[in-house]
This record gives C-alpha cells, sequence and structure tokens, in this order.
C-alpha cells in the first residue's frame, strides 16, 4: 500500500497543466546560445554550433555563415540528413534582393538541427568547433524538446 502511495506521489497528476509552448527563440551568436521564451520567460537556454564563418551575417549561398535578423520557424523535416530539422525562413525579400544584385544566390535552407545522422554519439562535444552551413546545430535529446516546445509559426531572432 505504501508503494502505490508513493508511485502515485511521483507520477504527474492527470489535472496537470500542459507543457507551456515557446512563442519566441532568441539565438545570441556571440554566446553560441539559443533561447526558448514563452511571454518573455525563458523556457530552455542551449549551448549551440553554427556556420564555420560564425562572424557577420549570411549574405550569400556558401558564406558558411548563419544569418541574423528576424524571422520565423515555418516548416519541420523529421527526415533530415540530421537529427530532425526546423527550417528557418531566412532570406526574405531585402536579403534576396541585396544578394541578387551581387549576381549571387542568398541561399537557404537554414535550419536549427540536431547532430548528422549516425553522429549522435558525439553529444556536446559537437560544439566545440563552429561547423555548420549557416545552421543553428544542438544535440538531439536537445533537438527533441526543441521540438516539442518551438511550433511551426513561432518567431525567431538571431542576434550577432
Amino acid at each position: 500500500m505504501l508503494v502505490l502511495l508513493l508511485l502515485g506521489m511521483l507520477a504527474e497528476p492527470v489535472w496537470a497543466a500542459p507543457k507551456m509552448k515557446a512563442d519566441q527563440v532568441v539565438v545570441v551568436k556571440s554566446e553560441r546560445t539559443l533561447t526558448l521564451l514563452a511571454h518573455g520567460k525563458v523556457l530552455r537556454t542551449y549551448k549551440v554550433a553554427l556556420g564555420g564563418v560564425p562572424i557577420g551575417a549570411k549574405q550569400q549561398q556558401g558564406d558558411h555563415r548563419t544569418p541574423e535578423g528576424h524571422y520565423i520557424l515555418d516548416r519541420r523535416n523529421p527526415k533530415s540528413r540530421f537529427y530532425k530539422a526546423i527550417h528557418v525562413s531566412y532570406p526574405n525579400d531585402k536579403e534576396r534582393r541585396a544578394a541578387a544584385k551581387r549576381g549571387l544566390s542568398a541561399g537557404g535552407d537554414i535550419m536549427i538541427h540536431g547532430l548528422p545522422n549516425g553522429f549522435g554519439w558525439l553529444g556536446e562535444s559537437h560544439r566545440e568547433r563552429d561547423w555548420t552551413d549557416g545552421c543553428i546545430a544542438v544535440t538531439n535529446k536537445e533537438m527533441d524538446e526543441i521540438w516539442d516546445l518551438a511550433p511551426d509559426g513561432t518567431p525567431i531572432e538571431i542576434k550577432p
């Protein structure tokens, strides 16, 4: 009887409030952080790896930079070549036009994603250097949390 009572106390009550979802994501490149916010309060903060050239805003395809600015998490890919991926709406019209003036593509396919498939064992060590082509990388476990907490349509601000 005592065991059942203890198990009941440890179980999450049926009437518990649902998990709060993020209504904003903020990435601070200089700090290598991604923060999920709900109503201005921090839900979670993660350390991240960025594009191989982390200083400066993305300007063109292949520059290995992570964009800077205001975007939207607009779609997700559960079958990415990385462990889950959520797309960032880069480039916007202004960024597209600026690249086109230089005769270049602004690039795209900027994602928040986990580790390359088959490399989940790297865990947190992947953050020892910036290695993506401009994406924002987290561990697979962290990607599961972000996947659950940041729905499509969530605004994301990427700061220098």
